[in-house]
């Protein structure tokens, strides 16, 4: 991203954002007045179809706070200022110290991944402290990783959720022979929803 940043205006502000990310965070901490739920969506499509999800959350829960987060320019940009979202910043990357950062300032008391996020680092201190995890709207194939003869790694990833919300009984009969059917529900797409 930084080679091409001169050149991609989109890797460019991923770069800036990535630059600036712990100061960011650090100031948004600062105005928590609640328990946070944290929402972790790739990019812009990712948050519309999280979008019915954060907005249930919000009135479920009118005490929380919501914090999002992003990886792309194409969501944190846009979505700044939605009113159901009380903070938004980039997702600082994965690593151990950076998980074990952010759940230390953020505290999040319930985590939301949408889609296709699998973070190991976060996903594992999540896992320590208890904290539930859910994954919503996945949708799996056959030809993903999680389901080749070397992909080990993920399918434990996998493992590490409290819950994952699948979009179709095919997604269900997919992981069904990798994780407890009891961690797995058939909730449909968000995107109909949205």
């Amino acid at each position: 991203a930084k080679l091409i940043s001169p050149f991609n205006e989109k890797a460019k502000y991923w770069v800036e954002g990535q630059q600036k990310v712990w100061e960011e965070i650090s100031i948004l901490c600062s105005q928590i007045k609640g328990p946070i739920i944290w929402v972790h969506c790739a990019s812009y499509g990712e948050f519309e179809q999280g979008l019915p999800i954060i907005s249930a959350l919000k009135k479920t829960y009118p005490t929380h706070q919501i914090w999002v987060t992003f990886f792309s320019p194409s969501g944190y940009l846009h979505q700044k200022h939605h009113p159901d979202v009380d903070f938004v910043s980039y997702l600082p990357l994965d690593g151990p110290s950076s998980a074990k950062r952010w759940m230390q300032m953020v505290q999040p008391k319930c985590i939301v991944f949408i889609k296709y996020e699998f973070w190991f680092h976060y996903l594992s201190v999540a896992k320590f402290k208890n904290i539930p995890t859910i994954l919503a709207s996945a949708i799996f194939r056959p030809d993903q990783i999680f389901f080749k003869w070397y992909g080990g790694f993920y399918r434990n990833m996998l493992g590490l959720f409290t819950r994952v919300l699948v979009q179709s009984k095919d997604d269900y009969n997919l992981l069904a022979p990798i994780i407890t059917n009891k961690k797995i529900f058939i909730t449909g797409d968000t995107r109909f929803d949205r």
